[in-house]
């Protein structure tokens, strides 16, 4: 049994990316692991900057938001499923402040497993590129990450447009293949 964490990057409830990671937890909860998912839009997460009180306090940031409570969730987790929606080819801005945040104790993640989610409004098969090189670029900082897997939602703009699409048997069968 794991220990899995899904931090959802949609602003939108029950956006696509929103909605796969349902299916991806549903999936997971299934095969026996303990999953917690969290909207990264409900939590308070200022974006990082850069005065370094964390490397010199062990850690800890100097803003008191929810990023902490964010933060030990990761660190205990054993995978860690990232999720967002493409915006101008890469993550939104709410993924993008709590990846940066992780700053605070990086040194600390070892042996996590990631897996990503993306959905795009368009269906090319480059849009989502530069979003994959944003997860891939914070799982390259921690020591002994290994990808996992990555499902795209593509061609998917209004909200819950992602039901029916392919997209959501292979997050709900990738959660149970953890």
């Amino acid at each position: 049994m794991k220990n899995v964490l899904i931090l959802s990057g949609s602003p939108r409830a029950k956006g696509n990316s929103d909605l796969l990671c349902d299916e991806f937890l549903r999936g997971a909860q299934e095969a026996g692991h303990n999953v917690e998912k969290i909207r990264v839009a409900n939590k308070k997460i200022g974006f990082c900057r850069a005065c370094y009180f964390c490397r010199d306090n062990g850690g800890e940031c100097a803003f008191k938001d929810d990023m902490g409570e964010v933060l030990d969730k990761m660190l205990h987790a054993d995978v860690i499923v990232m999720a967002s929606p493409v915006y101008f080819y890469s993550i939104d801005a709410q993924m993008k402040a709590l990846i940066d945040r992780t700053v605070a104790r990086w040194l600390d993640f070892d042996g996590k497993e990631f897996y990503y989610i993306m959905t795009a409004a368009e269906d090319s098969d480059t849009v989502m590129d530069t979003t994959l090189a944003c997860f891939r670029g914070m799982a390259d900082c921690f020591k002994n990450s290994m990808e996992r897997g990555v499902i795209y939602g593509k061609g998917v703009y209004e909200k819950g447009e992602i039901e029916g699409h392919p997209a959501m048997q292979e997050a709900y069968e990738t959660g149970k293949g953890i």
